[in-house]
């Protein structure tokens, strides 16, 4: 049925039912939220990776290949399956990084250098991972699939050490922030005993803080997987259970911090 025809689902009503319990109206908003989460592209594409890297981790422990060769197998070819379907989810991905490097504001030289590292090299790295996706799907030669690989590998690795130096720069202008506004707030206590607007403001930069941390820790997770794709998994750190948990970690931080934005 053509998707112009279908009937459009009713507004969410503006003045909920003032005697509805706190449950019902939790429940209703929860899954608005839910509903809101999985609209976005990148939300169901964390799903997929949190369900990758936990079949991962499992096949890492070698449990099951002892246990249940069955099991084993099917978890080898789900986890394929999910890495190829989230590639299918990336097509046209690159055009925001095109966007945020057109829209960037650097403050300096090296802003500006570290801007184009970080999402020219994301960009670039999700516009060869499509012809990745092709070459595993088996629109392009397989041949090719190699030097896709090794191109965008190298290209998020780049991306992700520019990505980690922008965002630890953020870091530390928020702690100058932080430390100004915490001095703001001393003083207005002093003066007048209440500063409700500047402890929230306060409240809302830690928050940012926080997430800002967390967002580092996710892109150093990823520049370790990255690097050990760039090293054909060879390098010194190429454990499969450590690179199971580093894609899981990064999967869990990337999930949390769509979840709170939507």
């Amino acid at each position: 049925m053509d998707s112009n025809s279908k009937p459009s689902a009713p507004p969410p009503n503006p003045n909920p039912n003032p005697n509805s319990s706190p449950s019902e109206k939790h429940q209703r908003d929860l899954l608005n939220h839910v509903e809101a989460y999985l609209a976005k592209r990148d939300g169901v594409d964390k799903l997929l990776k949190i369900s990758r890297y936990t079949a991962k981790l499992i096949l890492a422990t070698s449990l099951l290949q002892s246990n249940n060769p069955t099991l084993s197998h099917r978890l080898k070819s789900f986890e394929s399956s999910v890495g190829v379907s989230r590639k299918a989810f990336r097509l046209g991905k690159f055009v925001q990084d095109l966007n945020a490097l057109k829209t960037t504001h650097p403050h300096s030289n090296l802003d500006l250098f570290l801007s184009v590292l970080a999402y020219g090299g994301e960009g670039l790295y999700y516009f060869v991972e499509q012809f990745v996706w092709l070459a595993k799907s088996g629109l392009i030669d397989a041949k090719h699939s190699r030097k896709f690989q090794k191109l965008s590998a190298w290209a998020e690795f780049v991306g992700y050490f520019g990505s980690v130096a922008l965002k630890l720069g953020d870091l530390g202008a928020i702690a100058q922030e932080e430390a100004c506004l915490k001095s703001s707030v001393e003083i207005t206590r002093l003066r007048e005993g209440g500063c409700v607007d500047e402890e929230a403001q306060l409240g809302k930069l830690r928050d940012k803080k926080t997430m800002k941390r967390l967002s580092v820790v996710q892109d150093l997770a990823d520049a370790v997987m990255a690097l050990d794709d760039v090293l054909d998994g060879n390098g010194p750190f190429s454990k499969p259970v450590l690179m199971a948990s580093a894609g899981l970690l990064s999967a869990l931080i990337s999930t949390h911090k769509n979840w709170v934005s939507c």
